[in-house]
């Protein structure tokens, strides 16, 4: 029999694992569905962008946009850089989401919120839980050699996943009934996805100045599936394109899974919820952004059958 909230207050722990997070939006449909109140969220890396906008009110303008989203939509909001401490500056995607989210601080919020980053100096966790919303986030999200890290008064921040891929520990601060963690990092079957399809380079860049260094950004994009054309205007395929580059993001993303998912069950072992929702980590790679719908579907259906088969 269904598991029913009826208004019960639950903490919930928000794993890191790049798009894989946009199940997050799923399970937090069906938690509210079912009557729970999310009373309290902690989030690393994409769980806190879900949960911070969340706590902010705007998950469903988010949902709405970012399932609009397709693999070109997602390069333009790329701010690719050379010379720097990470592929992706990252200043594009937080501009748009502050415009779609608007400007918050984390005290102010209608839900307790905390974002998990991770001090490269001192080699420890760095909770959010005031100031700008989206300071936080930045931090949080800034994965090694992807994105630059964010300094924040004068501390170099990197990905909240990298020490806390399931910030259990954050939610104790936080007095709830219960305590639900998302695990992104679970063993299961990947869907196979559609073959990606051949896309201008032109329409992936906006900015001229950067597309003029065409051969590394063909490259990146072969990363993401998609093929850019030379400048020659043939088009190249996206293997061709991304030649032993798409292997090296290959290998980074599984060596990021395979270091969150044995941190993850040390962090579950000894710091126990009283709920885990596990979504398999082959059920998508870390930048694929334009399955947002099927990942949030995939969230809301593993969400219902663990809330099910939940005797609490």
């Amino acid at each position: 029999m269904a598991t029913e909230g009826r208004g019960r207050r639950v903490a919930l722990a928000l794993g890191a694992g790049g798009a894989r997070g946009l199940a997050h939006i799923g399970v937090i449909e069906v938690l509210e569905e079912r009557g729970y109140q999310v009373a309290a969220v902690a989030g690393s890396s994409m769980g806190a962008l879900i949960g911070g906008i969340h706590a902010a009110g705007q998950l469903a303008a988010y949902r709405d946009w970012v399932e609009t989203l397709q693999r070109n939509d997602v390069l333009r909001l790329l701010d690719l850089t050379l010379g720097a401490p990470g592929l992706i500056r990252g200043e594009r995607v937080i501009a748009t989401l502050k415009e779609l989210v608007g400007e918050h601080r984390i005290e102010a919020l209608s839900i307790p919120f905390v974002a998990v980053a991770t001090d490269l100096a001192t080699q420890r966790e760095v909770w959010f839980q005031h100031g700008p919303l989206f300071d936080a986030i930045r931090a949080s999200i800034a994965i090694p050699m992807v994105f630059t890290p964010h300094v924040v008064n004068g501390r170099e921040l990197v990905d909240g996943g990298l020490l806390a891929p399931l910030p259990l520990a954050a939610t104790r601060a936080f007095h709830c009934d219960a305590v639900i963690a998302v695990d992104l990092s679970a063993r299961g079957e990947r869907p196979v996805p559609p073959p990606p399809a051949p896309l201008p380079e032109a329409e992936m860049f906006d900015d001229e100045p950067e597309r003029r260094t065409s051969g590394w950004r063909q490259r990146v994009a072969a990363w993401f599936g998609v093929a850019a054309a030379p400048e020659t205007g043939a088009t190249a395929s996206a293997s061709a394109a991304g030649g032993g580059l798409s292997g090296l993001l290959d290998l980074m993303s599984r060596s990021m899974d395979t270091m969150q998912s044995q941190m993850t069950r040390l962090h579950l072992a000894q710091d126990p919820p009283d709920l885990v929702i596990r979504i398999p980590r082959e059920s998508a790679s870390f930048y694929e952004f334009w399955r947002a719908r099927e990942l949030r579907e995939l969230g809301r259906r593993i969400a219902a059958e663990a809330l099910d088969a939940w005797p609490g």
